[in-house]
C-alpha cells in the first residue's frame, strides 16, 4: 500500500456528512473474563462508568524523555505556524510517536477491552499552555469519527501531570450508556479547542476528575461525554491521545489507511498496518 500524507486526512469532518453514514453508536459491553494487565474490577469499571483511569505506564524518567521530545516537536510545529493542538495523525509521521502508539503495556490494557486483534489508528496532542484561555467542551468522540460499530477506546497519555487547577480532563461517569448525543455548534466567543458542544450533561452522569501524574494513562469509551477546562494557571498541561479499535470496526472515508496493528491481524484486510516512519 503506498503511504499517505497526514496531511491528507481531515481532523474535523463535515457532520451532516457523518450523518448520512451508516452506523451503529451504541456501546458495546467488553467481555473478558481473564483480563491480563486491568483487574475484572476495572472492566467492571469500564463497562459501567466508561473509563479506568491512573494505570503507571512509563516511569518518571522515561517520560521525562518523551516530555523533551515532545517540547522539541512543538518548537517545530509554532515556528512552522501551527499551535499546541496542530500535532494530529502524529503517527503516521514521526517515529517516536509509532513507538507509543504500539508501545506494549498500553496495547496489553486495550487488548483487555478490546480482544486480541486491535489496531491503533489515532494520535494527537493536547497540549494547553499556561493560561491559554481554551477549553474542551462536553463531547463524545463518537459523533466526530466515520467509524462503525462505536468500539474504539481512546487512551490518554499525561506528558505532563494533570489535575484540576490546570485543566485536567473529566467525564460524566455512566454517560456512554445513552448512545449519541444532540449537539450545537460552539459558538467562537467560546474559545473552544472542538467545534461542538453538548449541553446539560450532568443528567447523563456524575463527574469525575482524570487527574494523572505525568507517565500514568485513562482509557476511555468513545460514547462517553469527556471535556476540559480552560487552563487559568502557570502549568502547562499536555496529554497524547492515543486512539484504537478491534479490526472488525469499520472506517469509512480512508480512516482505515491510519491503521497500524498493534497487536494479532485484520483476517478481512481493511485496516492499513503502516510501517514505523523514519522523522524522529
Amino acid at each position: 500500500m503506498s503511504a499517505a500524507s497526514p496531511t491528507q486526512f481531515k481532523a474535523v469532518l463535515d457532520h451532516n456528512e457523518l450523518a448520512k453514514l451508516p452506523r451503529d453508536l451504541s456501546f458495546h459491553q467488553v467481555v473478558n473474563p481473564a483480563p491480563k494487565i486491568l483487574t475484572a474490577a476495572q472492566i467492571e469499571q469500564f463497562n459501567r462508568e466508561g473509563y479506568v483511569k491512573g494505570i503507571r505506564v512509563y516511569s518518571e524518567t522515561e517520560i521525562a524523555d518523551i516530555r523533551q521530545y515532545f517540547d522539541r516537536l512543538l518548537a517545530q510545529v509554532v515556528a512552522a505556524g501551527g499551535d499546541s493542538y496542530s500535532i494530529s495523525s502524529a503517527h503516521l509521521r514521526y517515529g517516536q510517536v509509532w513507538d507509543i502508539v504500539t508501545q506494549a503495556k498500553i496495547v496489553a490494557c486495550v487488548k483487555d477491552l478490546l480482544g486480541e486483534n486491535v489496531v491503533g489508528w489515532g494520535s494527537h496532542f493536547f497540549c494547553k499552555m499556561p493560561k491559554d484561555g481554551k477549553s474542551v467542551a462536553w463531547h463524545q468522540d463518537s459523533s466526530y469519527w466515520p467509524l462503525t460499530p462505536s468500539k474504539a477506546v481512546t487512551v490518554w497519555l499525561a506528558v505532563d501531570d494533570a489535575d484540576v487547577e490546570n485543566a485536567c480532563m473529566r467525564f460524566v461517569a455512566g454517560s456512554h450508556h445513552h448512545g449519541a448525543m444532540t449537539f450545537r455548534p460552539s459558538d467562537p466567543a467560546e474559545h473552544n479547542v472542538l467545534n461542538q458542544t453538548i449541553e446539560n450533561v450532568e443528567q447523563y452522569g456524575h463527574f469525575v476528575d482524570d487527574c494523572l501524574k505525568a507517565g500514568e494513562i485513562s482509557l476511555h469509551s468513545d460514547l462517553l461525554l469527556h471535556g476540559s477546562e480552560a487552563n487559568a494557571s502557570d502549568r502547562r498541561r499536555c496529554g497524547l491521545t492515543l486512539r484504537y479499535a478491534p479490526v472488525d470496526v469499520h472506517a469509512y472515508m480512508d480512516w482505515n489507511l491510519k491503521g497500524v496493528w498493534v497487536s494479532g491481524s485484520d483476517p478481512k484486510g481493511h485496516w492499513a498496518n503502516r510501517a514505523r516512519p523514519s522523522e524522529e
